[in-house]
């Protein structure tokens, strides 16, 4: 890291605003969220989007469905992820990510331990932690061996309602400070992610702005093209 974390009461109380947006060393990438329904042609839609540019990461986001019938719908899913090179990551699930031998898992702040999960799943296994709009949640989180930390939601979104609002500061504070890659997520779209690909998000997290548009290569590639300007 840039910076340890294990100072992090004085790291806490530092204003995010005294940070300017560090000097980009690789452009955004885009991290996809899967919408509840990934059954029916959903995996044609799929393949489309990873098929309209680069797509770092794709979640399967799937909620209050049997795990059995989690690993049958993930398994054509992975494969499209395998063959167009975009790690496929669980949501929630240590134990799901363990059976399909995902690259990853996203953890939200109740659904387990880092350490815990990093000892289950082993080293090579990305490991997501939400922190909503704490510093100290994202500190924690790198201390504990997170791949990546996610800020959200920065804006709106009916995907998954948040009162936690970040600034794009937040984003400049933990870019300039710390190496493991953050993540902007909530209501983000084309016309919108700017600010905060310029405050220093490492990836970029879109769920309704792509599945919702009825053009799934097209969405991709106008994040690309933003990406590529940015």
């Amino acid at each position: 890291m840039v910076t340890t974390i294990r100072d992090s009461e004085y790291l806490d109380k530092v204003d995010p605003a005294a940070f300017a947006a560090p000097q980009r060393r690789e452009a955004c990438e885009l991290y996809l969220i899967s919408p509840q329904e990934v059954g029916g042609n959903f995996p044609d839609q799929l393949r489309a989007a990873l098929a309209g540019g680069p797509v770092a990461a794709f979640q399967m986001r799937v909620k209050d469905v049997d795990p059995h019938e989690l690993a049958r719908l993930a398994e054509p899913l992975q494969r499209i992820c395998v063959d167009a090179g975009t790690a496929f990551i669980v949501n929630d699930s240590v134990s799901l990510a363990k059976r399909l031998g995902a690259d990853g898992v996203h953890l939200g702040q109740s659904d387990g331990d880092c350490r815990e999960a990093r000892s289950f799943l082993g080293p090579s296994v990305q490991i997501g932690i939400t922190c909503h709009d704490s510093r100290h949640l994202a500190m924690e989180a790198g201390e504990a061996g997170a791949d990546y930390v996610a800020f959200g939601a920065f804006y709106e979104t009916t995907t998954k309602p948040s009162h936690y609002r970040p600034v794009p500061q937040l984003l400049s504070w933990w870019a300039s400070l710390f190496e493991v890659p953050c993540v902007a997520i909530g209501g983000i779209t084309p016309h919108n992610a700017a600010p905060l690909v310029a405050a220093g998000a490492d990836l970029v997290a879109v769920c309704q702005a792509v599945w919702g548009s009825g053009d799934p290569a097209g969405e991709v590639a106008k994040f690309e093209a933003l990406f590529a300007a940015g």
